[in-house]
């Protein structure tokens, strides 16, 4: 499109959207009004694309053809019709699922429990700040990809390798069973070894009447086994972080007894005790116990 043609288009279609505002009577403000102005310009993205693509453009002046200023010209009605709102609700759709993925991936995996822990860990040691977020991620990413790479390759062998074959003929729904199966399997793992059945129940009993009851881990709808799973992961978690505290709590206590009976009422027991409880982290080998006990504690996947 010529950089002339394409301003006096973009001039011509700012003003008539200037016209239409008031009569909508669009208020635009923070977050609501930026949410209202990203759909109204994704309704419209995916009518051009979809008149532009059935009508064509002007090959001679690079403007939009007939069809496509009647579009613009019928205004917001003609972009929220069922066939362009079909499209445009599609493109949410998909956009929403992508930037959720990861966030959703993770909570599938051992990086909820790793993260807590390691977060416990940091608060019963003192240091507020130190080892930082960024460090503490790192770890527990690299320690989540070291647990689930087997699950992740039965993932790609059963279901992702078949769908993207040349001659394959998985279905969509087949690839997602086959896919969805190796995670269940973790996740129904990491819920038995921790006697954590119950959360099954606890989120089974508000699905609708008559759902057929579960016999086995496979037979659990995963709207239920997902929650289930992160809970399980919690009260794990909590549980570990508490036998952490324990002999840091121990150290605490001595150093706060020792500076009352001295009568060091205004020192701060925690600027004497952090030095301690960090060397006896160090000559106990710390992170050593605290890493492979969170490694013992996920149930192999076999």
């Amino acid at each position: 499109m010529g950089n002339a043609a394409a301003r006096r288009w973009i001039l011509g279609f700012s003003a008539r959207l200037r016209r239409y505002l008031p009569r909508l009577r669009v208020r635009f403000a923070g977050a609501t009004g930026i949410l209202c102005l990203s759909a109204c310009l994704s309704l419209f993205a995916t009518a051009v694309a979809q008149e532009s693509a059935s009508t064509g453009v002007s090959a001679s002046t690079g403007v939009p053809t007939d069809a496509l200023r009647d579009l613009v010209t019928r205004g917001p009605e003609s972009w929220i019709s069922p066939a362009y709102l079909r499209s445009t609700l599609q493109v949410l759709l998909t956009m929403t699922v992508v930037s959720l993925a990861p966030a959703i991936l993770l909570m599938t995996t051992s990086f909820v429990r790793i993260t807590v822990v390691l977060s416990l860990l940091r608060q019963a040691i003192g240091a507020q700040y130190l080892p930082s977020n960024q460090v503490i991620t790192s770890l527990a990413m690299f320690m989540t990809m070291l647990i689930m790479t087997p699950v992740w390759k039965d993932v790609v062998d059963d279901a992702i390798t078949p769908y993207t074959d040349a001659g394959g003929e998985m279905s969509v729904e087949a690839m997602w069973t086959a896919g969805v199966q190796p995670i269940r399997k973790f996740m129904s793992r990491q819920i038995e070894i921790a006697s954590n059945s119950e959360d099954i129940w606890l989120f089974y009993q508000y699905l609708p009447q008559g759902t057929p009851t579960p016999k086995a881990y496979d037979d659990v709808p995963l709207q239920v086994l997902l929650p289930a799973f992160m809970l399980s992961e919690l009260k794990t978690a909590f549980l570990i972080g508490f036998q952490i505290y324990l002999p840091f709590l121990i150290v605490d206590l001595v150093v706060s007894s020792v500076t009352i009976s001295m009568g060091m009422m205004m020192l701060p027991p925690m600027m004497i005790s952090l030095p301690f409880k960090l060397l006896l982290f160090v000559l106990v080998d710390g992170w050593n116990l605290v890493v492979g006990m969170l490694l013992q504690s996920f149930a192999p996947y076999t």
